[in-house]
């Protein structure tokens, strides 16, 4: 325990000188003895380097030993160095006469290194010991005062004036002892014969040999020698020189000669025979290295040699004679190890930063690397670099230590992470090369905004759609990541027909997928645009806008609606017919509209029911009903046609009207008035078969003179040379007209593809065109005219209220029909 307590004192007094010596020349050292308790006080670093406490953990100090084990640490809250491993100098450092622990202290931010020296104090905690406790010793009785017998030295693994430091040996009559200097300061001990032998006398002698070192207190060891007392072998082997110096590269092959002796002995026979062999001073470690052939001399390499272990191995050779009193000559052979490249540098990560955010500033550290080579010279220089495709660049200005920072700006959507692969080379011949590769990883930041594949979209709805269904859906994509990537889709306040988007559809926030507020009309909306927006969720928020347009499509949700003839008598619309019409006039027009469009709203015509279906005809396009024929006696005075207008949507809706067609005008009516009175006087049917005939043959008459009267103004127009007539009767043959030809009359009208109007219906211009042929009737046919006029004043009037308050552009219908009706009066 003093002891100790000694070392303590004196290691604080001798740090206080070297501290003192630190400040002036700018390095940092300190002193401890060995063996020192866990946790025991090396020196304040924090204090020496004059840092604050506080920067320590801030600037992440670090402490790098090495390929050595780490035996002191810095306590980061004091700053004060200690001892985390027990410290045992010998086992550190063996033989060494110096002891020091190199200290790399590491600072970041920034990068600072700082050299510190912990030396080693050795401590005398090792006694000497001899490699055998007991020596067996031969010396010829001829061996003359003077002669001089090497020892083994003793061992101590304590260095300094802890190590050997002298040797005695009990007194004795025969021999004393000699302390010789060998190379390396280590001191052999050496018998010395003090007078001559007789071996009859005395034919063995028992020595004590004791060896000692300087420590305080002095440690001592002993071993006991044999002296054996041979007879006669005068002579001793001799070598021609003493030392042999001798250069081995380290690669050298098991095998490989290292050198001949050739040891002499002046003796003859048996006594002159030498033997080789390793002496006694040849350590352990050469032993395994080197093998001796015992007749030869010749000293070869045994096993693989390593410069960084050794680079001087020294052999001690004793040449040995065969005689009785066998003698023994010595020498020593030194090999000097040559370094070759063999070690390749050895990277050591010292830091790493496995994550950097992309926007990192060029010039931050990413990693800390050492590269060590053990070769010595060139052999050892070491160089490192990394690949100049990388954004990143070896910051060489620490010796042995290279930092990895940011060279170029990151960009986790372009690269998200990087293998950095250090290659160290050294400068030896061949240059070995080690490698070493770091994964980084780059995080992201929300640099990246969300964007569309295009700029617009479009879609279609069909009208009648169920609230609530899906319309279209929105696709954003965003480069970055996590929740810079998540995003969230919503709608811009935008008008549609004066009232909010929002009553007209919604967005899921989480998918994009836009849904129907409402069902849409196509009948009160075509088309509209929307503006979506999406947003992520980055710090800062990014967003992007997209303009949706939405159509909208008809469905067949419409019947057609006839607005011409308009049903007087509830569904039932009159019109009138003239007795003597033509085949193919303009019996009626039928005028129907639809509020689809396209397919939807296209409408055809059809005859559905008909009193007689071989009367009339109807353009399933344009809806004019035409006579097929004459209408003749036997022929119903009242027609009912039920008219049926289709669209030509899926499935088809309809509409019908029913005309009734009052035929009128010439011998119909009159011939009507007698067969009523006749049926109402309760004539028989003998009586009415003599009026017929009566009624037949009065027509025959009225048909002779109408050819006659026919014939006679035929000449009277060819007298005249083409002069207009002024008879009726002219007139009314004139009057006829085809109908084809009324039919492409009618094709050549601008008929609106949602309605078209009746013209012609109105039986006015057949009335007054019929009137003037007959001369029996005129007085009544004045009448009809007159009443069918206003009939029809009145009917144009009211389909005029009709139509305007549908459509005002129905109207113009009017125009078009006028051209027919002022050609019809012509007529």
């Amino acid at each position: 325990m003093r002891y100790k307590i000694y070392w303590l004192l004196k290691c604080q007094f001798l740090y206080c000188i070297f501290s003192s010596w630190n400040l002036v020349f700018g390095q940092i050292r300190y002193l401890i003895p060995e063996e020192l308790q866990l946790g025991a006080f090396v020196g304040n670093i924090a204090e020496d380097l004059i840092l604050d406490v506080k920067q320590l953990s801030a600037r992440n100090l670090r402490i790098v030993t090495g390929p050595k084990k780490q035996y002191v640490d810095i306590n980061l809250d004091t700053g004060i160095l200690i001892v985390t491993k027990t410290i045992d100098r010998e086992e550190i450092c063996g033989q060494s006469l110096s002891c020091a622990l190199s200290l790399d202290v590491f600072l970041e931010n920034p990068l600072k290194l700082n050299q510190v020296t912990v030396e080693i104090l050795d401590v005398n905690d090792n006694a000497p010991s001899f490699p055998n406790t007991q020596f067996r010793l031969e010396i010829s009785e001829l061996s003359i005062p003077g002669t001089r017998f090497p020892l083994e030295p003793a061992r101590d693994l304590d260095v300094g004036t802890n190590s050997v430091q002298n040797y005695e040996l009990l007194p004795n009559a025969y021999f004393n002892l000699d302390v010789q200097m060998r190379s390396g300061n280590v001191k052999s001990p050496v018998l010395v014969l003090q007078t001559s032998l007789d071996r009859e006398t005395e034919s063995r002698h028992m020595l004590t040999l004791v060896a000692k070192d300087g420590g305080v207190p002095v440690r001592s060891g002993t071993a006991q020698i044999t002296i054996i007392i041979n007879d006669a072998n005068d002579n001793a082997p001799a070598f021609p020189q003493s030392v042999y110096r001798v250069s081995l590269l380290e690669s050298a092959a098991a095998g490989t000669q290292v050198i001949i002796l050739n040891a002499t002995d002046l003796d003859d026979g048996a006594n002159g025979e030498i033997n080789y062999s390793f002496g006694s001073h040849t350590s352990t470690r050469v032993r395994e290295l080197f093998e001796v052939d015992s007749k030869t001399g010749e000293i070869r390499v045994k096993r693989k040699l390593d410069y960084e272990e050794n680079s001087v191995l020294e052999l001690n050779i004793q040449a040995t004679d065969g005689g009785l009193d066998a003698m023994s000559g010595h020498c020593d052979v030194l090999v000097n190890i040559i370094d070759v490249n063999d070690n390749p540098p050895v990277v050591k990560l010292m830091s790493l930063s496995s994550t950097i955010s992309e926007d990192a500033p060029v010039g931050t550290v990413v990693s800390l690397i050492t590269a060590i080579d053990e070769d010595s010279g060139s052999n050892g220089q070491v160089e490192c670099h990394i690949s100049n495709k990388l954004p990143f660049k070896l910051d060489s200005s620490l010796k042995n230590y290279y930092g990895i920072i940011v060279h170029h700006q990151l960009d986790r959507e372009n690269t998200s992470k990087y293998d950095v692969t250090i290659t160290c080379t050294d400068a030896g011949h061949p240059p070995l090369t080690s490698e070493k590769t770091i994964r980084v990883e780059i995080s992201d930041i929300n640099d990246n905004a969300p964007h569309f594949k295009q700029s617009l979209f479009t879609t279609n709805v069909m009208e009648n759609n169920d609230i609530g269904a899906s319309i279209f859906c929105i696709t954003a994509f965003d480069a970055d990541i996590g929740v810079n990537a998540r995003l969230k889709y919503s709608l811009l306040e935008t008008q549609i027909q004066n009232s909010s988007i929002f009553n007209y559809i919604t967005i899921n926030s989480d998918t994009g997928v836009i849904l129907a507020q409402r069902s849409f009309d196509y009948e009160e909306l075509k088309h509209f645009q929307i503006q979506a927006q999406v947003m992520d969720f980055g710090t800062p928020s990014l967003a992007n806008n997209i303009s949706v347009d939405v159509t909208i499509l008809d469905q067949n949700d419409n019947a057609p609606v006839i607005v011409q003839p308009l049903a007087e008598f509830g569904s039932t619309a009159m019109e009138t017919i003239f007795r003597f019409a033509e085949p193919g006039h303009l019996v009626a027009k039928v005028s129907a509209i639809d509020a689809d469009a396209g397919q939807n709203g296209r409408l055809s015509y059809s005859i559905l029911q008909a009193t007689q279906h071989n009367l009339f005809t109807i353009s399933t396009s344009s809806g004019e009903i035409w006579t097929i024929r004459r209408i003749i006696s036997r022929d119903a005075l009242k027609q009912r046609l039920v008219i049926l207008v289709k669209d030509n949507g899926t499935p088809s809706l309809s509409a019908s009207v029913t005309i009734i067609l009052s035929v009128i005008g010439g011998d119909a009516e009159t011939m009507s008035n007698v067969i009523g009175s006749s049926t109402d006087a309760g004539f028989s049917p003998d009586m009415s078969l003599s009026l017929v005939m009566a009624l037949g043959t009065i027509s025959s008459i009225f048909l002779v003179i109408l050819i006659i009267l026919a014939v006679k103004v035929h000449k009277s127009r060819n007298s005249l040379g083409g002069q207009h007539c002024s008879l009726g009767v002219c007139c009314c043959l004139e009057t006829r007209h085809s109908l084809n030809g009324i039919q492409n009359a009618s094709r050549s009208l601008q008929i609106p593809p949602n309605y078209v109007e009746v013209f012609g219906g109105d039986p006015l211009s057949q009335s007054f065109r019929y009137e003037s042929c007959s001369t029996l009737q005129s007085t009544r046919g004045g009448f009809i005219t007159s009443n069918r006029y206003r009939s029809s004043m009145d009917k144009t009037s009211a389909r005029k209220d009709y139509l305007g308050k549908e459509d005002p552009e129905l109207l113009h219908t009017d125009k078009v029909s006028n051209p027919m009706n002022n050609e019809n009066a012509q007529l």
